[in-house]
């Protein structure tokens, strides 16, 4: 009998159930449209957890379930940040222009329009042309598109080639790190047309949008709630159905699922593809409110810390890539933003922000050594505590028989 997809997934519903509930009780005690006891920067931390906790998703789908361990998703999730980073510049550069040339006693013409938003933006770097890659910045539609299309298009390439050829284990995580660095390299270059070192800045501005911080915020906390939500309802429907199984196959047992006729190939590309566009639109959500991004966010060490998050969380399990994920980011945040209090010893004092690091690699050495399920075994164990131990029990018509069909249900 075939249930359906919630019967077959309850986890995902009680997900949804608690993201509603955090993202209801953020809004009421926020500032923007609330009583104001959560400031505007903690909620634009915990709008960043949020699409943090999304690229952990990712994160889990590519290793967790199909067992390719990326060092480079990271990359894709600078990336998406970087698409939608151009339009919030090169928008609220021409709001600017456009209202200083007004003061003049002629009206500008849109070349002198276009040659100030060149100044503004390029003049950092030492040019004012706009760089081909900048062809679309001036609409918000197209924009919006080349967050999916740019990473989609780069991991499509990159994963063809690496599949193709049958790259595996741990010479396909150091291909996915070299991209990563060669990528983050290139951005530190002046004339990559991305502005260099320098990055992008001033994201957290809408242009043409008159409205607080305090507001803006909210409106960015909720579409990552939302991203959140549909992006763990789409990841959870992915490996619920024959593709998940397949793809958890592939991780077992590769050579047996290639015998079965599956191509394997195609399969690791259409997953690896798809987390990276995911990571995309979490990037493209993430940077407006950090309010800048630059190469370093691209560097490959990025996507090492997503993988320990997600082995923290416990891999394989999507609510164990969001604990992970949250968990880390927040407790980053407290003890590197200087909220943690020092421990003086006397001989010494522990400064947390020079031992964050640290404390995260002990934490990912005793996890994977003592706790390789992560956080998310906690909750195989409750469930599993809370379900009654049937084995054994007279289950059929012959006494001590035992049904394991029924013993499961």
């Amino acid at each position: 009998m075939n249930r359906s997809f919630v019967a077959r997934n309850p986890s995902v519903l009680i997900f949804l159930a608690l993201l509603a509930l955090f993202t209801l009780g953020v809004t009421i005690l926020s500032e923007g449209f609330g009583v104001g006891m959560v400031s505007t920067s903690f909620v634009k931390t915990l709008g960043k957890t949020l699409c943090l906790c999304l690229v952990a998703v990712a994160m889990d789908l590519i290793w967790g379930y199909a067992g390719i361990l990326s060092l480079g998703h990271f990359a894709f999730f600078g990336l998406g940040g970087y698409m939608i980073g151009m339009w919030l510049m090169y928008e609220r550069t021409r709001l600017i222009v456009v209202d200083a040339l007004a003061q003049g006693q002629l009206p500008p013409t849109p070349q002198e329009v276009v040659d100030g938003i060149g100044n503004q933006i390029f003049g950092v770097v030492g040019s004012s042309d706009f760089p081909v890659i900048w062809s679309f910045a001036d609409s918000l539609t197209l924009q919006l598109a080349m967050v999916v299309l740019v990473p989609g298009l780069l991991a499509l390439v990159f994963g063809w080639l690496a599949f193709r050829s049958r790259v595996t284990g741990v010479y396909l995580s150091i291909l996915t790190q070299a991209m990563t660095l060669a990528l983050a390299l290139y951005l530190f270059q002046n004339d990559s047309g991305l502005r260099g070192n320098n990055g992008l800045s001033g994201l957290q501005n809408l242009p043409g949008v008159n409205a607080s911080q305090d507001v803006v915020s909210m409106w960015f906390f909720w579409a990552s709630a939302l991203a959140l939500g549909l992006g763990y309802l789409l990841a959870a429907w992915v490996v619920s159905g024959k593709f998940g199984s397949v793809i958890r196959g592939i991780r077992d047992n590769e050579a047996r699922v290639r015998f079965l006729g599956y191509s394997v190939e195609a399969y690791k590309l259409a997953m690896f593809t798809l987390t990276a566009c995911i990571a995309a639109i979490a990037g493209a959500l993430y940077y407006p409110q950090a309010g800048i991004i630059n190469p370093a966010e691209i560097a490959p060490i990025a996507s090492i810390y997503l993988a320990v998050w997600v082995a923290i969380g416990g891999r394989g399990r999507l609510y164990g890539a969001v604990i992970g994920a949250a968990v880390v980011s927040l407790l980053s945040t407290w003890f590197t933003g200087g909220q943690a209090p020092d421990v003086p010893l006397g001989f010494y004092t522990i400064k947390w922000v020079d031992w964050w690091l640290v404390l995260l690699g002990l934490s990912f050495v005793g996890v994977t050594l003592f706790a390789p399920q992560g956080i998310g075994g906690l909750f195989d164990l409750i469930s599993d505590r809370l379900r009654p131990n049937r084995h054994g029990a007279d289950l059929g018509p012959d006494q001590g028989s035992l049904r394991e069909k029924e013993a499961q249900q």
